[in-house]
């Protein structure tokens, strides 16, 4: 669980100090050359993304290609859907896989989620390709937050993280499980029952960032295929 959500804590709000930043270990301990990050071609971005979601949801979405600047719009959606694959740098960011060039986590979010929660996932990818430092990105998020510029979920947003293709990090070697994953202000995890015992559900409140986010496994990948 910890490391899995290590994988989304850019969405989840990293607090690591910058002594533990400085700290981190190799391989990854510094951003890899960009090419790296890229991905084959767009047409293999474009695909994976729409992994992340069922066909019936994917189809339609908007989809963002990460390029040498930045994210890049490569397909016009027709529903408020935002469909994209995340790098590495939406690890914690005293993650040992915070530069891993091999991360790629296919995500798709709904209207509300992508107003409110995907705006800092593209701030802090606009950091990275530029050269920022993780020390220095943590210090940009933290004067963010105390300039409110960083505000907690809007009402009903959400995302699906659905691919079988994705790979997390490298002692995840892979997707994880699919799930759906909920984000709410600041709220007990126990409000939804999480984290105990028998539950379905995962619930992490610990975020520097005012958002609580639930995650619920489900029993198949977006193709259709069993998770067993």
């Amino acid at each position: 669980m910890v490391k899995y959500w290590g994988t989304l804590a850019l969405l989840l709000g990293c607090a690591a100090t910058v002594t533990a930043v400085a700290g981190t270990a190799a391989p990854y301990a510094q951003r890899a050359p960009l090419a790296r990050y890229l991905a084959p071609s767009p047409r293999d971005e474009i695909a994976l993304a729409r992994s992340a979601a069922p066909p019936a949801i994917a189809h339609d979405a908007e989809v963002l290609t990460l390029g040498p600047k930045g994210y890049e719009q490569a397909v016009s959606g027709k529903s408020r859907f935002v469909c994209l694959v995340l790098r590495s740098w939406a690890n914690n960011f005293d993650s040992p896989d915070f530069w891993n060039p091999r991360v790629r986590a296919p995500h798709c979010f709904n209207g509300p989620a992508a107003r409110s929660v995907l705006p800092t996932y593209l701030q802090r990818t606009e950091w990275a390709l530029s050269g920022v430092t993780r020390e220095e990105m943590l210090r940009r998020t933290r004067a963010a937050l105390a300039r409110h510029e960083i505000r907690p979920p809007k009402t009903g947003a959400m995302v699906y993280m659905m691919s079988r293709d994705g790979y997390l990090g490298d002692d995840v070697h892979g997707p994880w499980h699919p799930h759906v994953m909920f984000y709410l202000p600041r709220t007990a995890p126990a409000a939804w029952g999480a984290n105990v015992e028998g539950s379905p559900v995962l619930g992490d409140s610990s975020a520097l960032e005012p958002v609580t986010v639930f995650v619920v496994p489900v029993p198949h990948w977006s193709d259709g295929t069993s998770d067993r």
